[in-house]
């Protein structure tokens, strides 16, 4: 009977992979983003305007879920990162740039960078996740999909949903003191 169930398992696990499909995506940062030193969170939400490629319940559910899982506290009250979203169905003319990887960066920290510019032709169906640095009142990282890369169909939850989690998970910095935190508990769990 158990050798029933295991089989049945491993094709559950193996079917669920299935359904997520990691898209290609690009993403720019600030080279005065304080990547190592967020801890806290909140979705931007539009005021008096109803503008549905900035609202999706979808959208913020797949955000709010990474930021946990990287153990970033979401707060209405002074949040460090303030993540916003949009999803342009038409065409789009946008400014990316020539960067090194953002981890390699970080280890190194050089200040004297310049941004290289270029300039991409989104064709329709790009979603933009930019943050923002509360503090100092600027966009520190942005990550894009778009049909240049796969098709993305905005009216498709798992398409949705994909494109989220491949942009997401470009952005791959824990939330100060969240592995500390972890390592400390573990350690103290350790000892009993």
């Amino acid at each position: 009977m158990k050798s029933f169930y295991i089989p049945l398992f491993l094709l559950i696990i193996l079917s669920s992979c299935l359904g997520y499909k990691e898209l290609p995506v690009e993403y720019d940062y600030s080279y005065r983003g304080n990547f190592k030193k967020y801890r806290t969170f909140e979705i931007m939400r539009p005021i008096g305007v109803n503008d549905t490629t900035m609202v999706n319940a979808i959208v913020e559910k797949s955000i709010i879920s990474r930021m946990k899982f990287l153990g970033y506290k979401q707060t209405e009250t002074r949040p460090h990162l303030i993540i916003g979203f949009k999803m342009y169905t038409d065409s789009l003319r946008f400014n990316g740039y020539d960067q090194p990887e953002i981890e390699e960066w970080v280890k190194n920290q050089t200040a004297d960078l310049s941004y290289d510019q270029r300039k991409l032709d989104l064709k329709t169906g790009t979603l933009l996740i930019p943050f923002f640095d509360r503090r100092q009142n600027r966009s520190i990282w942005q990550g894009y999909a778009t049909t240049l890369y796969g098709s993305i169909n905005f009216n498709n939850e798992r398409h949705l949903r994909n494109a989220v989690i491949s942009i997401l998970d470009k952005y791959r910095f824990m939330a100060e003191g969240f592995n500390e935190g972890n390592t400390a508990s573990i350690q103290e769990n350790d000892l009993e």
